[in-house]
């Protein structure tokens, strides 16, 4: 299978999860024997390569591609408007496919790439998979929030700013979700009406640790989280249950990644660690920094779609306390792997953080339990179960045209 994969997220572009996970599921599926060239949006076309994958660069359709960077008020409906169907990107795909020439579109995310990909598509007969790492197609942040509370259903406005995104979903022959939970809810409200759905989590290289973690007893329990500064992380409430610990806490916070160019709340979110006992590294190699810590947070306050770092924690057999919603929670066993405590709740996170440097026991426990649960995130086994999905979706795809073909010669 010839698969061209259009990413809104690829490196060395746009840091975080979500390129680290379209770079390790094109890596996977390169290892299932599946010819992989990616798209993806820059400043300039141009042709590259990532570590063996081929990547083509397009200069961006819409007026920008970084939203992590400030931008002016004025811009930002603009791109919105354009990403509910835009002309320019649906030309630009069709170029890109009629060079390539694959057998199937599949779309990871769809930012900036836009969903006019998908008609693309159509028109050169290819059926076409999509895997939702986020809300974006629901929401016009992503995050299903609404006055810092999570929205159980889409909102009007959001209705009204989506109709293009829901539109352009019937041309979806395929759906991954990497959690359950973020397949619920497109199905709520509606999109990819012609679409067989299937969770399939984000995949790990490899485990990084050989044996469990034993407990630091010659050293402070190191507290860890990795990710964007944002209130939806919500990374502020384990500021605050730093702050809350006990002064013979035997506890240090080592906090990876920064805020967004666009806000301050990164500075906010400093503030609110006590200085004395926590090291602030800016954005990081995620290998090297889990090597370091004894315990990542999770802390989330919005509906995670997977939260890639859980699993590369586990992959170090580090042990993870989670929020208790979206999909991050998925990936969690409470007393398994880790535990859970209820979103915004900065009082439930000393508790588990303290539970865990009390306990050696329960600490090597969890990392036994973390240790284990890399396992099924592993290539051999997600690759397989991807690519059976793939080929469900082509033969989806030829049996509809071929009822298509039969009705239209009646």
């Amino acid at each position: 299978m010839r698969l061209l994969m259009a990413c809104a997220a690829f490196p060395p572009n746009l840091p975080g999860g979500a390129q680290t996970s379209s770079f390790m599921l094109a890596k996977m599926l390169q290892g299932q024997g599946i010819d992989v060239t990616v798209v993806n949006v820059g400043d300039r076309n141009e042709l590259g390569e990532v570590q063996g994958i081929p990547v083509r660069r397009i200069k961006s359709p819409n007026i920008y591609w970084d939203y992590l960077k400030r931008r002016p008020n004025w811009k930002k409906p603009i791109w919105h408007l354009l990403e509910n169907g835009n002309p320019f990107a649906l030309s630009a795909m069709r170029r890109q496919i009629a060079e390539v020439k694959p057998d199937m579109l599949m779309t990871v995310s769809i930012e900036n790439i836009n969903v006019a990909s998908w008609a693309a598509a159509k028109l050169a007969g290819l059926p076409v998979a999509h895997t939702a790492f986020n809300s974006f197609l629901m929401c016009w942040n992503s995050v299903m929030q609404k006055n810092s509370q999570n929205c159980t259903r889409q909102c009007g406005s959001c209705k009204a700013s989506s109709l293009g995104k829901r539109f352009f979903t019937r041309y979806v022959d395929g759906v991954v979700g990497e959690s359950q939970d973020v397949l619920n809810r497109h199905m709520a409200e509606g999109y990819f009406p012609n679409a067989i759905m299937k969770r399939i989590p984000a995949v790990l290289p490899r485990l990084f640790a050989e044996t469990p973690r034993p407990f630091p007893a010659d050293r402070p329990l190191r507290v860890g989280f990795l990710g964007l500064h944002s209130h939806f992380k919500g990374v502020a409430y384990l500021g605050d249950a730093a702050a809350m610990m006990p002064a013979d806490a035997n506890v240090e916070f080592h906090i990876a990644g920064e805020g967004a160019e666009r806000d301050n709340y990164g500075e906010e979110v400093r503030r609110r660690f006590p200085a004395d006992r926590t090291i602030f590294y800016g954005w990081v190699k995620a290998d090297e920094y889990l090597k370091e810590i004894d315990v990542l947070v999770y802390p989330s306050i919005g509906r995670e779609a997977f939260g890639r770092a859980s699993i590369e924690a586990f992959a170090h057999a580090v042990p993870v306390i989670s929020t208790s919603i979206g999909g991050v929670a998925e990936n969690i066993a409470d007393g398994v792997n880790g535990f859970h405590v209820p979103p915004a709740d900065a009082g439930a996170l000393r508790e588990a953080i303290l539970r865990l440097a009390g306990s050696p026991t329960t600490y090597e426990r969890l990392s036994r339990g973390a240790l284990a649960s890399a396992h099924g995130y592993l290539p051999d086994h997600l690759g397989v179960e991807f690519r059976t999905f793939l080929g469900d979706v082509m033969t989806r795809h030829g049996h509809r045209e071929q009822l298509a073909r039969k009705f239209q010669t009646r």
